[in-house]
């Protein structure tokens, strides 16, 4: 897996000092890990912004803290909702000698022939799974792909996925990732034929005229 790596310089200012930050073009992001409580560091933004529209949860990015290199994963981003800028970074440090725990995006490829075939539609039932390896193992994502899939119910499963032996999934092997359904059909009203439609004219005149000779019964009797 390629290795991103990014500058950073670590930061005295914390809290509410942060937005000063973003003024000038800096970004706040913050580094832990196991041996490391939390440092504070700050990234160029716009060159942040370019590099973390390739990076995933599985990404190992490398950050130059003032010539310090720390191995990690971005483990959570904010943005602005509005201006669609990003506030703030949390980077997770990672040992290349220890197995961690990661999300890894699924990317579908190929077509199901019985999309065509069936005129059926391709169902997405999960888009990660979890899975355990080292931080160099670790698959920035896994691709399934679906060409093999031509019938109304076929589909592809966690079971059916092959990441070699450095990478552990934790998933259900059962869990199914992409399945073919078949389109839901419209149901019609049925029309109801001129027969039918007499009989029940019928029934319905005939009910009130039994009515009406019950009470004229009634009153004759009376």
């Amino acid at each position: 897996m390629e290795t991103i790596v990014m500058k950073a310089q670590k930061r005295n200012r914390i809290g509410k000092k942060v937005k000063l930050l973003r003024a000038d073009g800096k970004l706040p992001a913050v580094i832990y890990g196991r041996e490391l409580e939390g440092l504070p560091v700050t990234l160029n933004l716009r060159e942040a912004t370019k590099i973390l529209r390739n990076v995933t949860s599985s990404t190992l990015v490398t950050l130059d803290v003032d010539g310090e290199e720390y191995l990690t994963l971005l483990r959570e981003r904010q943005r602005d909702v509005l201006k669609g800028t990003w506030l703030h970074l949390d980077f997770l440090a990672v040992s290349q000698t220890e197995k961690i725990r990661a999300s890894v995006s699924i990317v579908i490829e190929g077509e199901a022939p019985a999309l065509k075939t069936y005129d059926a539609l391709l169902v997405t039932s999960m888009d990660q799974i979890e899975v355990d390896a080292l931080a160099t193992d670790l698959p920035e994502f896994i691709t399934v792909d679906v060409s093999g899939l031509e019938e109304i119910g076929d589909s592809f499963t966690v079971a059916d996925l092959d990441l070699g032996d450095g990478v552990d999934i934790l998933n259900d092997p059962e869990d199914v990732l992409v399945v073919v359904s078949a389109q839901t059909a419209e149901i019609e009203e049925e029309e109801l034929d001129e027969e039918g439609l007499e009989e029940e004219l019928e029934e319905g005149l005939a009910e009130p005229e039994v009515i009406e000779k019950g009470k004229a019964e009634e009153e004759d009797e009376e």
